[in-house]
């Protein structure tokens, strides 16, 4: 037991590029996860944008943050498409017979969530260039935008992990997302609460959505932004961390 421990991170790196090879030879699953987003980016800035009153000079802008948190929340159902498929496969089985570390596949399903949505994201962030994004951060609010959107992939990752290891066929596995993709609708990602009747008003203020989104647009604007990062901080630990647990609990389980 203690060698496998010693060999944790090198068991993870090996199941992590075994997961990006798969990643690597169905690019298709990437183009997926972005086309919807650019498409809603596309008709709410082109079609929608004058109609809607945000109280900024670019629409574009102002929709972003939205836009990358649907992109990851659809991203996430693919992770729960291959963790079904493994355990439907008896692959787990083959692994937990190895003198790796147990925990070592759901970690490299994991990290290549974290890394196929970094992908989708950076993709998305060009195409919103080329429609007239622009941002006055500096890198270090950069570098917090990507450690608000890595710790909400992890976070929403995790979630994928339990519908994955408990889903009886392919469309339950992927269908827990569905709810996830249309929450930013339901928040200050397209239009201002204040716009909202005071019962939606109520519930998108004090959602994560709002919250993370608030945070990373100001991020980008170059903006103070208060205690929206901590509130959108504390979101993201408090949901990765049931999950995490909730998904073990289940994972271990399942390889008894």
């Amino acid at each position: 037991m203690e060698t496998v421990n010693n060999h944790f991170f090198s068991d993870v790196g090996v199941m992590l590029g075994r997961s990006m090879r798969h990643i690597a030879r169905s690019m298709d699953t990437i183009i997926t996860v972005t086309i919807m987003p650019i498409a809603f980016m596309l008709l709410f800035v082109y079609v929608f944008g004058g109609a809607i009153q945000t109280g900024t000079d670019s629409y574009v802008n102002y929709l972003l943050p939205g836009i990358l948190l649907i992109a990851i929340s659809s991203g996430i159902s693919y992770t729960a498409y291959r963790l079904f498929m493994d355990m439907q496969s008896g692959v787990f089985e083959r692994f937990h017979s190895m003198p790796i570390a147990r925990s070592a596949p759901l970690w490299g399903h994991v990290l290549t969530s974290l890394v196929s949505n970094a992908i989708s994201v950076l993709v998305i962030i060009l195409v919103a260039l080329i429609m007239g994004f622009r941002s006055w951060a500096g890198p270090g609010s950069w570098l917090a935008v990507a450690g608000i959107l890595a710790l909400f992939t992890l976070a929403l990752t995790w979630i994928a992990v339990i519908a994955g290891l408990s889903a009886t066929s392919v469309d339950g596995a992927g269908a827990f997302s569905y709810p996830l993709i249309f929450l930013p609708f339901i928040s200050s990602a397209f239009v201002p609460t204040e716009s909202m009747p005071p019962v939606v008003r109520a519930f998108a203020e004090n959602q994560p959505v709002t919250s993370i989104v608030e945070a990373i647009r100001s991020l980008l604007e170059g903006q103070p932004v208060g205690n929206e990062i901590w509130v959108a901080l504390a979101w993201c630990f408090v949901i990765m961390i049931i999950a995490y647990l909730f998904a073990m609990r289940v994972y271990k389980r399942k390889a008894a």
